[in-house]
């Protein structure tokens, strides 16, 4: 295996590390190269936007208006570039394919495909040495493609990475189900892409459980019960791990959030046609085949309480997504102990207090760790919260690479207007271009949402005293 180990430059002449060549992390290099800052984008797949070209078939819930970023389209505008009509509603295809390649394309070989991160780290110092520790650049380990490792020295890391790649387990515990890595073969962790003939062929006329209760599952229940119109024997179960109330599929028509609200609807439609079913209250702990160990027989889900689902064909499980940490273990990070988001902006998300999904504008001053120079902000900001909104991402990096400049009054002073209808959502069902705006779940997560009254609000001086009613 082929290692390349860099010489450390002059402190000035070191890039910052961006790691993720998704929206947010673009526009993070956008943003650097404003201020004059040399970005370096650290990209682990084969090109911009890996992750959402993964949910290239959901139809984002917010408008072209609000998925670009300002400092992006300045570097795009030379080329060319023309927006899309800022009221269409593109598929995450869409936004790959139309704006983050392309300003990516405009970056050059300021990003860097194939390379992932398998480590950041102080230069010299493990996460134990105080001496001298603020003083040091960064030192980025990565593997390339071909397996070749290099060492990058950065005088920031901003992670852009997001959670695509660790989708919650079946497991009510937050731990894989007994059974589930075995079961691999018959489990997903995405929505389902019917307009493909392979998937397509994987569900029809089979039985497929749903785990999960937001827009993603809506999503995925609402496609297989168009399915189940045109292919008889289809069914979905919808697993729940919680009864079934007023506000399980959202708030319908009255819904501040009109999108997810029609999510909501075409989901309830499907149990009540009888399309889908559903089982409350199962927190699922082990999964089997029917049949002998080792045999290609359906799947049945087993409770905590003993109650047995099933059997059934295929499993989707839609449980939200959570960061992967594994490689910043050797950084310093303050992080909220149910979240894993920045302390400081954890109250601010946390599912367990905003219901709705309450998102206030924030910048460094909540992003910021113990660890200076550091920076986890898009929707891996948000640790395992829900809920995340594109134009908040772009103000969170528009904030932070000010701070890294050393404008650090421009950081703070940074605004953001809320859109009218709402500051949450997940990528999900939506093509009706008439309906009002939402947010997207960055990569295709689940959905929450509050609305609010447009309002500028400053970054970094906390929460206003009130907002808009859920």
């Amino acid at each position: 295996m082929a290692v390349s180990i860099n010489s450390v430059p002059a402190a000035g002449r070191l890039p910052v590390v961006v790691v993720g060549a998704g929206p947010v992390g673009l526009a993070a290099a956008a943003h650097l190269v404003e201020r004059d800052i040399e970005p370096l984008v650290l990209e682990a797949g084969p090109s911009a936007g890996t992750a959402v070209r993964g949910w290239a078939h959901v139809r984002l819930f917010s408008p072209w208006a609000e998925v670009t970023d300002p400092a992006a389209e300045k570097l795009l505008a030379p080329t060319g570039w023309a927006r899309p009509d800022g009221t269409a509603y593109p598929t995450g295809g869409d936004w790959a394919e139309q704006y983050l390649q392309p300003l990516a394309d405009v970056l050059g070989d300021k990003v860097r495909y194939g390379a992932t991160v398998t480590g950041v780290a102080r230069a010299g110092r493990d996460r134990i040495v105080d001496s001298g520790r603020d003083e040091q650049p960064f030192t980025v380990h990565i593997r390339s493609a071909g397996g070749r490792e290099e060492r990058i020295t950065a005088r920031a890391v901003i992670d852009a990475s997001g959670t695509w790649s660790t989708p919650g387990p079946m497991g009510a515990d937050g731990l894989p189900a007994l059974g589930e890595k075995s079961a691999a073969d018959r489990v997903s962790y995405r929505v389902p892409d019917l307009t493909d003939p392979a998937v397509r062929a994987r569900y029809a006329g089979r039985r497929t459980a749903v785990v999960g209760s937001g827009a993603s599952a809506f999503t995925a229940l609402a496609h297989l019960a168009d399915l189940a119109g045109d292919e008889p024997g289809t069914h979905a179960v919808w697993v729940l791990r919680r009864g079934i109330t007023g506000s399980t599929y959202g708030g319908g028509e009255a819904d501040q959030l009109p999108a997810r609200g029609a999510l909501g609807l075409r989901a309830a439609a499907a149990v009540e046609n009888g399309y889908a079913s559903a089982a409350t209250g199962f927190r699922t702990e082990s999964v089997e085949r029917e049949g002998d160990i080792g045999s290609d027989g359906r799947l049945v889900l087993v409770a905590e309480d003993g109650r047995r689902l099933g059997p059934v064909d295929e499993i989707i499980v839609l449980t939200g997504f959570r960061p992967d940490l594994s490689f910043l273990s050797e950084l310093r990070l303050g992080l909220d102990e149910r979240l894993q988001a920045p302390t400081a902006l954890a109250p601010l998300i946390d599912p367990n207090v905003h219901s709705c999904g309450t998102v206030y504008p924030h910048g460094v001053n909540e992003l910021s760790h113990p660890e200076q120079g550091v920076h986890l902000v898009g929707m891996k900001s948000y640790g395992r919260a829900p809920t995340f909104l594109a134009m908040t991402g772009y103000e969170q990096v528009r904030s932070v690479t000010a701070a890294i400049a050393g404008d650090r009054e421009a950081a703070e002073r940074v605004e953001l207007t809320l859109p009218e209808t709402g500051v949450c959502g997940g990528a999900g069902l939506f093509d009706d271009p008439d309906a009002a705006r939402t947010g997207e779940g960055g990569e295709g997560g689940e959905a929450g949402g509050c609305c609010a009254a447009p309002a500028p609000l400053q970054i970094g001086v906390g929460a206003p005293a009130s907002s808009g009613g859920c």
